[in-house]
């Protein structure tokens, strides 16, 4: 048998603390493509938000818990990775602090919050994975993968959720910037856009509401996220570096 894409790679997957969450599906699926996989998760953001904890996600891996809101955790992981495999090649940052408060109600400790686990944490993950990245020749893969994931924020407003927003924009914003920094370490950065995604947390109106938006008349699942971080982390995506991939599935924000 052919070798699996990703055969031989060791892949850092943030976020997975819930089943149907878009970082379960990205790690189940890296590990199916051969990748070696270490998952990580934050449970107790879940239970402070309103779809509330779950039991650890079946990723065929075990999962572990960072609180990425920490300074000090993005060098830890990346460390303890590096420690564990001898090596890291991909870095799936799927982690978000969710926040639904409004211009008027968002306090200053909502905003740092968001920003150090939104964005601080994904600088911080870019720097270790810079500094420990085993490049191959320039000729030949595999390079490395960094992608992480932004929100609808630059196609329309989300008022609704100033915190959240302001941090996704940014992670939108700062792209381009670090996939050039992160190059001369062989080291490939984009970031996506995955629009609405079906993850348990809309109730029976909204889903209804959000399904008639798009094309096919059915949310956005983790599994189509999932195609899409498949391949711009396997060799086949290579071309593609310092992009915002609004893969959201035809979505009409204006219908």
């Amino acid at each position: 048998m052919a070798p699996l894409e990703l055969s031989g790679r060791v892949a850092l997957v943030t976020g997975v603390s819930r089943r149907v969450g878009i970082a379960a599906a990205v790690a189940r699926r890296l590990h199916d493509a051969g990748a070696t996989v270490v998952a990580t998760g934050w449970s107790p953001h879940d239970d402070e938000m309103p779809w509330g904890g779950s039991e650890p996600p079946d990723v065929g891996v075990p999962v572990l818990s960072h609180d990425l809101e920490d300074p000090d955790t993005p060098r830890r992981l990346v460390d303890e990775v590096i420690d564990a495999h001898g090596r890291l090649d991909i870095v799936a940052a799927v982690h978000a602090r969710s926040s639904s408060a409004s211009l008027a109600d968002v306090t200053a400790t909502e905003l740092d919050r968001a920003w150090a686990v939104n964005v601080r944490s994904i600088v911080l993950l870019a720097q270790r994975f810079a500094e420990v990245h085993q490049p191959a020749p320039t000729d030949a893969p595999p390079l490395g993968r960094l992608v992480w994931f932004t929100s609808g924020q630059h196609l329309g407003p989300m008022d609704g959720e100033i915190a959240y927003a302001v941090t996704k924009g940014a992670l939108h914003q700062m792209t381009a910037s670090l996939d050039h920094a992160l190059a001369p370490s062989r080291i490939i950065a984009n970031c996506i856009n995955p629009g609405p995604v079906d993850t348990g947390y809309a109730d029976a109106e909204l889903h209804e509401s959000v399904a008639s938006r798009f094309p096919d008349g059915r949310w956005g699942s983790p599994d189509d996220i999932a195609d899409v971080v498949e391949f711009v982390v396997g060799d086949r995506g290579a071309w593609i570096r310092g992009q915002v991939i609004d893969a959201e599935g035809g979505f009409d924000r204006h219908a």
